[in-house]
């Protein structure tokens, strides 16, 4: 799956939970979320894209969740 729409997906995701109130929640939300419903190699290609730099379009609080909970995702 091209990057573009993994992040296109990883910001859908983001902008559901971004309106819970406890920031740190929301983080786990989206961690749990791509855990659950995405393919491993889902996972690892947006990790990797980030930490690459090619995924800069996905929004802070889908980064601060990757970054905060990245175990869970690798």
């Amino acid at each position: 799956m091209e990057t573009q729409q993994l992040v296109k997906m990883a910001n859908q995701i983001g902008a559901f939970f971004e309106d819970t109130p406890d920031r740190e929640q929301a983080k786990a939300e989206i961690a749990n979320h791509l855990k659950k419903f995405w393919e491993p190699r889902m996972r690892k290609t947006i990790v990797q894209k980030m930490d690459g730099g090619e995924a800069n379009e996905l929004s802070p609080v889908v980064r601060e969740a990757i970054d905060a909970h990245r175990g869970l995702l690798t």
